[in-house]
């Protein structure tokens, strides 16, 4: 992806973000896009209210800034989108936000139950996993976060004990969308704790909607 095409894709992401409360009161979240095999364009800061052509930096994947400048609270969480994508080839496009329901299983250290049929459609065959707590961008932090994405290879998303949650995928505008759909899930089953928790599907319900996918798409 071409560095103006990928500013312009993260953009339209983060307005998707805003227009559906997936930013948390603060609008804190960073977002990247694979722009090469070698490098991505990471948003500069944390506040992503505001973004312009000018709010992106371009990162070798070893962490190197090659153009633009990452603000200083931003930097350590370079190793953290650079991880992703070197352990991951598929991933075009990685965000993180303190969305408020994914937040709450969060800061409760409870995985994302697979309770809610999009999120079947969207490929998940297990509960959206939590990464044990350890300070922002630290080697820890980062290490689990590789580690539990590697446990659970076919689930694009992670929640970060204590703090929020890590979603990737394709590109900029699927992982938002997916996002969304992660937070809807999240509320709902939420909300379905009060009515005695969240029902899981019977062992063939991934298979079944696979076909059915498969049987209108083709």
């Amino acid at each position: 992806m071409e560095r103006h095409e990928a500013a312009t894709a993260l953009i339209e992401a983060v307005r998707f973000l805003k227009d559906n409360g997936l930013l948390g009161r603060r609008a804190h979240a960073n977002l990247s896009a694979r722009l090469n095999a070698e490098t991505m364009l990471l948003t500069r800061g944390g506040n992503v209210a505001s973004l312009g052509e000018d709010s992106f930096a371009v990162i070798r994947l070893d962490g190197t800034v090659v153009d633009g400048e990452v603000d200083p609270g931003n930097q350590e969480i370079i190793d953290m989108h650079a991880g992703v994508y070197r352990l991951r080839p598929d991933v075009g496009a990685i965000i993180h936000t303190h969305a408020p329901y994914l937040t709450a299983y969060a800061i409760a250290h409870a995985p994302l139950p697979l309770a809610y049929e999009p999120l079947l459609r969207a490929g998940l065959t297990e509960p959206v996993p939590v990464v044990p707590w350890a300070p922002r961008g630290s080697e820890a932090s980062v290490g689990g976060i590789l580690q539990t994405a590697q446990a659970h290879p076919t689930v694009p998303a992670v929640l970060l004990a204590n703090h929020g949650v890590l979603v990737y995928h394709v590109s900029p505008a699927s992982t938002a969308s997916l996002l969304g759909t992660l937070e809807e899930a999240a509320e709902l089953s939420a909300r379905a704790a009060t009515l005695g928790g969240a029902a899981g599907f019977p062992p063939e319900a991934f298979a079944q909607v696979k076909e059915r996918m498969a049987a209108y798409r083709s």
